[in-house]
């Protein structure tokens, strides 16, 4: 407790760090210690115990760090939990109505969050340490740290029933970043989940990713199939893709706190306009060059323009513009099997399975979706369907 000769050491080193991180534009600044997420390891050996993760292997390699602040560091003593508001300026869920478009997940439609938010929270960790003395580490989704659960007991937000925090200022759209020290900092207090009996964001997922409240099976999220997934995706989930090309806002946008959310300031964080609705007659000629460089500096530029066109494709067999069709035949010949593949969807789905009728290929995946599509073709001949 501050004493008559005003505040404490700590108390002048916190409110340092307020103003700096506030002068470098970060929304939110708010104290944890790293024993104050006791229940995630109970957590994540369910989520990966039920396969929950699907393909990212690297979350059951990093659970014991990702459970525990202290085994990724020892030493650290207070984490400052940071975060930015990307806000939108319009409803993303307004795009998915617009097929011939395709939708980009508001996160990527700025410069790459890791660059935009790593250099600012690398200012604020340097001015701490020489301050005070104390050792610093940086982490901007760059290790195993579980950055929402963290946020929440910082008192940033909570993790809504979707999983993602949630905040009562900025709604669902927050970047989150930390700083691990050495020096001991008062922690701020949790907030509490303010849910309520609201199922939004649980109800308007398109391929049904909530198990139950407060869990995701990242196996049916469109985020994780556009993003993550590097084969094929699954027939089941394609129809319901839609149009997202990258990522999906269905369940951030729907939250009721959006409401009272404020926009992301355009000279901090503004939306590229080219990315704001692509059409995706121009997304289909990309080839690797045209690729790299329209997405330089985005994280859309990380998932490379094999996955990237595989997802575009299935945009344009949901689409039921006709005039793709050309584009689409052209891509049924392309170098990447996985291209060629969602090719044979598309152009079965826009021109009828008779398109892919002559076509032939060596690749046993691009084979099997060949073979799919008439298959299908005569289970329906045969139904009368």
């Amino acid at each position: 407790m501050a004493g008559a000769s005003g505040p404490s050491s700590a108390d002048r080193l916190r409110a340092f760090i307020d103003a700096e991180a506030g002068r470098l534009g970060f929304d939110a600044v708010r104290v944890t210690t790293p024993d104050s997420i006791p229940l995630v390891p109970g957590h994540l050996a369910l989520y990966v115990g039920s396969g929950h993760h699907g393909t990212m292997e690297w979350m059951a390699e990093t659970a014991a760090r990702r459970g525990d602040p202290r085994v990724l560091w020892p030493d650290v003593r207070s984490i400052v939990m940071l975060a930015m508001n990307y806000g939108p300026d319009r409803d993303p869920l307004e795009l998915l109505s617009r097929k011939d478009r395709g939708a980009i997940s508001v996160y990527a439609r700025h410069r790459d969050y890791h660059d935009v938010i790593k250099g600012r929270l690398k200012e604020v960790a340097q001015k701490l340490a020489a301050r005070s003395g104390a050792g610093v580490k940086v982490f901007v989704d760059t290790a195993p740290v579980t950055e929402k659960p963290l946020a929440a007991a910082a008192g940033i937000g909570w993790q809504g029933k979707h999983t993602c925090l949630v905040s009562r200022d900025f709604g669902a759209w927050l970047f989150l970043g930390s700083i691990f020290t050495t020096a001991e900092l008062a922690p701020d207090e949790p907030e509490p989940d303010r849910c309520g009996s609201c199922r939004a964001c649980l109800d308007i997922c398109p391929t049904n990713a909530f198990p139950a409240p407060y869990r995701i099976d990242a196996r049916r999220c469109i985020s994780y199939l556009t993003i993550e997934l590097k084969g094929p995706i699954p027939h089941e989930f394609r129809k319901a893709i839609g149009n997202r090309i990258y990522g999906c806002d269905d369940c951030l946008a729907v939250c009721p706190w959006n409401k009272f959310a404020q926009r992301a300031s355009e000279t901090k964080l503004a939306a590229r306009a080219d990315l704001q609705e692509p059409r995706l007659a121009d997304l289909l000629t990309l080839d690797d060059a045209g690729f790299r460089a329209l997405f330089s500096g985005s994280p859309v530029k990380r998932i490379g323009r094999d996955r990237f066109i595989r997802n575009v494709l299935i945009a344009a067999g949901n689409s039921g513009e006709v005039a793709l069709v050309p584009q689409v035949r052209a891509l049924a010949g392309d170098a990447s099997p996985l291209v060629r593949g969602a090719a044979v969807w598309a152009l079965a789905e826009l021109a009828g399975p008779q398109a892919v009728a002559g076509l032939r290929d060596a690749d046993a995946d691009v084979a099997a979706e060949i073979a799919h599509v008439l298959g299908e073709q005569g289970r329906r001949a045969g139904t009368g369907c």
